[in-house]
């Protein structure tokens, strides 16, 4: 499974036409603007941060995220619950409790909207979370769904970046770009079907059961130094936004880096770079070396695929900043396919 990305891995990008700003504008226009200061957030909005950390009575941490769906229709609702849960899982966290803010476009029947509401629903069982609220509308200025989720839970410590060392191992778990397989093969099986045959398709599809990284989370969390979902610009926009956030480099053996066969044969065939593909359902952990073989060894028994892929170094290293995403551009080819 270990394959060889084709990209450069140094680079500087500007904004995308679609997705996340560049980290530069997003400190300047967004980040600047938190509002008033209070002594009880530890963990606050960053370039990068998953989730916030609150001080909380009882020893423990509230820990609050927020993440939209706005790139897929099947499943969608399903996904909202677990890219949430994903978040507040890195930062050592288990889910618990859910608010909803779902857009529909004109047109869009009570059926269609109770299935997404469904989904949710039943995703929300299986993680034995909570849905406390929520705002569901149909509004005339949107062609699509727009679905956002907040998602609480709860930790009993603080996992921060500013714990990350010189040295540390940076460990991923499954392969690169499960997320935006998984889109491709739901909602643009016309397209992706150029490249693989209906067997292959269905596989894909079924990796929808790797998305959710509370599993690994729940191991590796008493290691870890730091813990990050790689979404929106992929393993290499999640490895730029540790160096960010750290203030170190990253070391990056491009050898070690899990990339499932079928991933790489869709790149070759539609000329995109794996490694800048959403790829939620991938966790990312810096943990100091001496824990490293029993955490790899803990998640092997757990059935969860591990790799090292570099080391945190001093220096800029070989991982540059990144926040260009492939999937928008490829969800753009795929209509016109059709």
């Amino acid at each position: 499974m270990k394959e060889r990305s084709d990209v450069a891995v140094n680079g500087e990008q500007g904004i995308a036409p679609s997705g996340k700003l560049a980290p530069e504008t997003l400190e300047k226009a967004v980040l600047a603007y938190g509002g008033a200061k209070r002594k009880e957030v530890l963990v606050g909005p960053g370039v990068g941060e998953d989730a916030a950390v609150i001080d909380w009575p009882g020893g423990k941490y509230l820990v609050v995220a927020s993440d939209p769906i706005v790139g897929a229709s099947s499943g969608a609702g399903k996904l909202l619950v677990t890219v949430n849960s994903n978040d507040i899982a890195s930062k050592g966290a288990d889910p618990a409790f859910l608010i909803s803010t779902l857009i529909f476009p004109a047109g869009t029947t009570p059926e269609e909207v109770s299935l997404v509401v469904q989904e949710i629903h039943e995703a929300c069982l299986d993680g034995g979370i909570s849905v406390v609220g929520g705002h569901t509308e149909i509004n005339e200025k949107y062609d699509h769904p727009v679905l956002c989720a907040t998602m609480i839970g709860m930790a009993d410590r603080v996992i921060s970046a500013v714990d990350v060392r010189p040295g540390d191992a940076v460990i991923m778990t499954k392969h690169v770009g499960i997320e935006g397989m998984c889109i491709l093969a739901g909602d643009c099986r016309h397209y992706i079907r150029r490249c693989l045959g209906e067997k292959d398709v269905d596989e894909v599809l079924g990796w929808s059961s790797l998305l959710d990284v509370l599993p690994e989370s729940r191991i590796l969390r008493k290691w870890a130094s730091f813990m990050h979902d790689p979404t929106e610009g992929g393993f290499l926009g999640g490895l730029g936004e540790i160096c960010r956030l750290s203030g170190f480099g990253i070391d990056l053996d491009l050898e070690s880096i899990e990339i499932h066969p079928l991933t790489r044969h869709c790149a070759k065939c539609l000329g995109f770079d794996p490694l800048r593909l959403i790829s939620s359902g991938v966790l990312v952990a810096v943990m100091p070396d001496e824990h490293v073989d029993e955490a790899m060894v803990s998640l092997e028994k757990a059935g969860i695929e591990s790799a090292i892929v570099g080391r945190v170094t001093e220096g800029p290293g070989s991982v540059g900043t990144y926040t260009g995403e492939e999937l928008w551009r490829l969800l753009e080819e795929s209509c016109r396919w059709k």
